[in-house]
């Protein structure tokens, strides 16, 4: 039996490549502005630790999402 081989991004069409480019870019961009918010934001108005959002925030998607909807007070 032979493993299956990943996709590499080059091997992906570019219509693919773009799509991936797009989602990793909205990742990014969503989990840059959580840490940002949480940085800035006072320790009284985060749901918790800032530390265990600060490492929530690190998990794709769900972790920046998360802060927003329940990590964020007032």
């Amino acid at each position: 039996m032979t493993a299956r081989r990943r996709p590499k991004f080059r091997d992906l069409s570019p219509w693919q490549q773009t799509l991936v480019l797009t989602l990793a870019c909205v990742q990014l961009s969503l989990a840059a502005t959580a840490w940002i918010d949480l940085a800035r934001r006072p320790a009284d108005k985060v749901g918790g630790s800032k530390a265990k959002w600060a490492a929530m925030i690190a998990v794709n998607w769900i972790g920046p999402i998360a802060y927003f909807r329940r990590g964020r007070i007032g």
